[in-house]
């Protein structure tokens, strides 16, 4: 209302207008004019200086001309007659479409008595929507998971509908008036979109047509008090049995500094839980938690935390995410170069994994090798495999004491592979043999390594060293010893020290460094982990971890779970010959669903010619055949789209054939859950709102500010339009500020006596 006040139109005349100088003059006129008084001016300021040189400074001389100048400018300006040319909506012969939010977060209370849908209805009814009929022609909508055309506000449903989708609403009006003159929309919402937001496919629809989108923002900017989580990470396969670990986002109005309990759960099993202290209003804070995945099968865990007292909304404290649980056993080849006690140690600590099996080749002289764990006697027969169909049979590989020159360049080229194109996992361990003193730095697999080698010998040393954890190792699952990270740091550094140690060099850029060793009294890397291709490869530079079984008390678990979870580390995330997954885990209200599969050869290259088919089971008897198309340009990458129509669990099982051979198969599971994603995010997004309305010409509105909308809402391009010119030379603000130039140079001439 101040802006009309001084400037006499709304801000959409001077935002979606075009500038123009009505007069009949050429504008090269009024420049000369312009510069001929500034001039003239000037000369009479420096005539007066000269006659007054001692009274009369020169700032102030300068001051004076400059509010002459100004004022003079702004006269001649005036009688070229500036304008505003902007386009306006023909009275009567456009439609504005009014959309009012018709979802379940739309029926929240908040200060006021009624809800949020009855608050839009009440804006609207309050001389609003009568204004708008008198200037246009209106059409109501009702807004939810679709769009729906309604007679009149008292045909508002009570908001129930599970789901909200703007973007989709919008784009279905925009399809569904392609033959209409649509001037303007106007929402009215809380802007609580559950699909994923607003496209650019929405957006650019409603560009295409020039059409603003004016946007209501309905409801609280802030809930409180209330806890919601805001997200729940959690890898979507796990062995079973290991240890897991989730990370949970999570924010509070109204409970800062006050304490909770996060828990996680299968079902009415708590699976653990951890204390939380409330940071400050608003922050979103992230917190771990381990469990142990349990036996195979297909798991829905819910990560919670207990509603507090006064809390408005409860239904937002949980979140359920799927989980699979493997239980086919991973095979490890373990190389080694010598006999020696940290051999014997691993294997002895694998024993106790059902899962793991390590198949073990010690070379005992130049000649002979010692083979344990193998599955028949011709496995591993003639030494370390030469052949990808025989080393792609393990899904981890840990090499000991073993010089780069015991393996030909064919067998190291293979190592590359089973990391890059396998999929598996690397582990060199530390020894006089290893990393630098095995010549490994001038090896074909160089750059499988973690990190970049010293160039010298003599780097491994039987001294003693201590160990303690980074700061992104005490976060590591791998490294966990004890649930919290606190006392789990505490009880690294409290474990024997090792028998030996070596220098591994310098991490790589994307390398983790997740323990340390000071030895030789220096601090160096002990276990360094890195991503490569599609697999994993670490270095442990130590070959003296047994001393943390040999000096601890009888009974002491430590060396046999922290090389249970080094090794389930290696080899969990190793895929087969077909690898299936899903664009979401969760589909909340809506069942749409990509399913995707990587499918490699008896090789593991990838497989084009392929036939991969999704076998889709899910509740109340629902099964389905989906046949799966190759991906353009990714080569053994293909994908399908799906619809799970029903709400419940769903299980995909993906099957990859060629020549009707079968290559291998995955599974995987999803959920549809309705009426779940409107309890989250209850409050007003009014980002989401003040982004539509920019991106589209519009403008965001406070529900007592939109008094003012039927005088903003004609100046735009879409509909049936005409060209309106606005004079600017009497607008108040101009009278304003030549009053105001005047005035200023009259009291600054009275203050320092200039006539």
């Amino acid at each position: 209302m101040m802006f009309e006040l001084f400037f006499k139109y709304p801000v959409a005349v001077f935002s979606k207008g075009r500038f123009a100088l009505l007069g009949g003059w050429p504008k090269w006129v009024l420049c000369v004019l312009v510069l001929a008084a500034l001039a003239g001016l000037g000369w009479r300021t420096y005539s007066r200086l000269a006659r007054n040189s001692g009274s009369l400074q020169v700032w102030q001389a300068v001051t004076i001309w400059l509010l002459e100048s100004l004022t003079v400018s702004l006269l001649l300006f005036l009688l070229w007659r500036p304008a505003m040319v902007v386009a306006e909506l023909k009275p009567q012969q456009n439609i504005v479409a009014i959309l009012i939010d018709d979802s379940q977060s739309m029926g929240i209370r908040d200060a006021g008595s009624g809800t949020r849908e009855q608050e839009a209805a009440a804006a609207l009814q309050n001389g609003v929507l009568a204004e708008l009929d008198r200037r246009f022609q209106t059409r109501l909508y009702r807004l939810d998971s679709h769009l729906t055309r309604i007679s009149s506000l008292q045909d508002l449903a009570e908001p129930l509908a599970p789901a909200t989708h703007i973007g989709d609403g919008l784009k279905q009006l925009v399809a569904d008036t392609s033959d209409l003159p649509i001037g303007a929309i106007v929402l009215l919402s809380d802007g609580s979109d559950n699909s994923g937001g607003i496209d650019l496919e929405a957006v650019q629809a409603l560009r295409n047509r020039h059409l603003p989108v004016h946007t209501v923002g309905i409801g609280a900017e802030v809930i409180s008090p209330d806890v919601e989580i805001s997200d729940a990470v959690l890898s979507p396969r796990a062995l079973a049995e290991s240890r897991v670990s989730a990370t949970i986002s999570f924010h509070q109005a109204g409970y800062a500094g006050q304490k909770g309990t996060l828990t996680a759960a299968e079902g009415s099993k708590i699976l653990a839980s951890h204390p939380i202290t409330f940071a400050g209003e608003g922050k979103i804070q992230s917190e771990k938690l381990l469990f142990n995945a349990g036996v195979a099968g297909a798991k829905a865990i819910q990560f919670s935390i207990e509603p507090l007292p006064g809390e408005k909304n409860r239904l937002n404290n949980s979140v359920t995410r799927l989980l699979n649980v493997d239980s086919e056993k991973r095979r490890v080849l373990y190389v080694e170069g010598e006999p020696r006690w940290e051999y014997k140690f691993i294997r002895r600590a694998e024993d106790d994994d059902r899962l793991i099996q390590v198949v073990s080749m010690l070379r005992t002289t130049e000649n002979k090798i010692y083979r344990q764990g193998i599955s028949d006697p011709s496995e591993l027969a003639d030494g370390f495999p030469t052949r990808a169909e025989d080393l792609f049979r393990y899904q981890g590989i840990i090499i000991g004491s073993v010089e780069a020159g015991y393996f030909t360049p064919v067998q190291q080229d293979l190592l590359r592979e089973f990391v890059d194109r396998r999929g598996g996992g690397l582990l060199w361990l530390g020894g006089h043999s290893s990393l630098a003193d095995g010549i490994w730095g001038g090896s074909n697999v160089v750059d499988l390594l973690p990190v970049v080698l010293p160039n010298k010998k003599n780097t491994f040393h039987r001294a003693p060293a201590t160990v303690e954890l980074t700061p992104i190792g005490a976060e590591s699952i791998l490294c966990r010893l004890v649930d919290d990270p606190q006392a789990n740091s505490e009880r690294w550094k409290k474990l024997p020290y090792l028998m030996d140690y070596q220098e591994a060099g310098t991490p790589k850029p994307g390398a983790a460094v997740l323990a340390e060793m000071m030895g030789g009294g220096h601090r160096l890397p002990m276990l360094i982990t890195e991503n490569y291709g599609r697999g994993r490869t670490a270095v442990l530079a130590t070959s003296g971890t047994w001393r943390w079984q040999m000096s601890q008390p009888l009974g002491d678990t430590t060396h046999h779970m922290f090389w249970q979870q080094l090794l389930r580390w290696l080899v969990w995330d190793t895929p087969g010959h077909v690898l299936a997954s899903t664009s979401s885990q969760t589909l909340l209200d809506d069942g749409h669903i990509q399913l995707f599969a990587d499918v490699r050869d008896e090789n593991y290259n990838p497989a084009p010619a392929a036939q991969v088919q999704a076998h889709v089971i899910g509740p109340d008897g629902i099964t389905a055949m989906v046949d799966m198309a190759p991906v353009p340009d990714r080569p053994g990458s293909f994908q399908a789209d799906w619809n799970a129509e029903k709400p419940g669990s769903y299980v995909v099982e993906v099957r990859g054939t060629d020549q009707g051979k079968e290559l291998g198969r995955d599974v995987l599971n999803f959920q549809r859950m309705d009426g779940v994603a409107e309890n989250f995010r209850t409050e007003q997004d009014r980002d989401l709102l003040e982004r539509l309305s920019a991106q589209t010409g519009g403008r965001y509105w406070r529900p007592q500010e939109i008094s003012k909308l039927a005088r903003e809402i004609p100046y735009s391009e879409a509909g049936i339009t005409m060209s309106e010119t606005k004079e600017l030379w009497n607008l108040p603000v101009i009278f304003f500020v030549i009053v105001l130039l005047r005035s200023a140079e009259w009291l600054f001439r009275r203050r320092w006596g200039i006539v």
